[in-house]
């Protein structure tokens, strides 16, 4: 049996790659936001390989913003995962779920994902829910939810009927299709086995990253590092290197080719490709982008965040600073700010 999942690229009307506050919209991580890195892996690849682990043979994406970049990155996973991608470019968000790809003749229920939700992925439970209830779509609340909370886990389980709801024009499925689902009574919630986050925030990534990391151990304990230098669960790319005599975690991914010099602090944390933490410096709480340095003895912390190549001085202290690109902190930044 084929079962499709359409990929949906939306941010609440805006195409951006981070949202790390309301003030700030714009291309803060330079990428789009599904390629972007967590636990070592872009966003997009831990869905579409747990639909391929399910026996999936089709994703669609709806794309928009840097579709170049999407389609570059897609064509390379295309062949490593023998999966089809299909990706359906917008000139404008429209949020309609790609209807012009997904209609087929096969009559098979399709699912939805939110491009930056982060769970275990019950596929298998999902549909048999779906199945039992007879009705046109479920959707998936997250265990601390209810039905009234009227936030759902952004995983959707849709016949194709519903297609005919949606017009070609800008939508939101959720506030303009959905209650018309419902009313006639033919959309069922249940509550998502295990974890999920919302990680589009970075205070969710962080904790998604923790959420995430405490499912490995439970199920895959050896995909983490041990060692008498780390403290609860920590995830390394075999490439990286660490140094001697420091305290790493809990709950802090690094990335390929980082180097860790020695005596350094990491917890709650992740820290992207490419980078340098020197002796003795301390990040906490905080999200660390490509090719950066840390110098020695500088503090990061409080959901401090940034961005490609940059470089934090000698003994700085950041709390909560969010970095744009590029840039080179000499001063310390002593309450959460934006540095552009």
């Amino acid at each position: 049996m084929e079962w499709k999942r359409i990929w949906e690229n939306q941010d609440e009307g805006t195409y951006s790659c981070w949202r790390l506050w309301d003030t700030v919209k714009a291309a803060y991580l330079q990428l789009p936001k599904p390629l972007v890195e967590f636990a070592n892996k872009p966003m997009i690849l831990h869905q579409i390989e747990a639909l391929k682990a399910f026996g999936v043979t089709e994703v669609i994406l709806a794309i928009n913003y840097q579709p170049e970049v999407m389609l570059n990155f897609l064509n390379d996973f295309e062949k490593k995962l023998e999966i089809k991608i299909t990706c359906s470019q917008e000139t404008e968000p429209l949020g309609t779920l790609a209807r012009d790809k997904l209609e087929d003749d096969s009559g098979e229920p399709f699912f939805v994902l939110n491009s930056d939700v982060i769970s275990e992925y019950p596929f298998k439970e999902m549909i048999e829910f779906h199945k039992s209830h007879g009705g046109r779509l479920s959707l998936w609340l997250p265990r601390w939810m209810n039905l009234q909370s009227m936030i759902n886990a952004g995983i959707y389980l849709l016949n194709p009927s519903v297609l005919d709801r949606i017009e070609l024009k800008p939508t939101s499925i959720e506030k303009e299709v959905f209650p018309k689902i419902a009313a006639v009574g033919q959309l069922y919630a249940m509550v998502l086995p295990g974890f999920w986050m919302d990680i589009g925030q970075p205070v969710d990534f962080i904790t998604g990253l923790r959420l995430y990391l405490d499912s490995v151990q439970k199920k895959w304990a050896s995909k983490l590092a041990t060692g008498t230098h780390i403290v609860g669960n920590l995830l390394v790319d075999e490439t990286a290197v660490i140094g001697d005599e420091c305290l790493i975690g809990p709950d802090v991914a690094i990335g390929p080719g980082c180097v860790i010099e020695s005596g350094v602090r990491l917890s709650s944390c992740t820290v992207m490709c490419g980078g340098r933490v020197r002796k003795h410096a301390c990040v906490s709480n905080s999200i660390i982008g490509w090719h950066f340095t840390v110098v020695s003895w500088a503090r990061v912390e409080n959901m401090t965040i940034l961005g490609e190549d940059v470089h934090v001085g000698n003994e700085i202290y950041s709390n909560g600073g969010v970095v744009l690109p590029r840039k080179e902190i000499k001063s310390s930044i002593l309450r959460p700010d934006i540095v552009n």
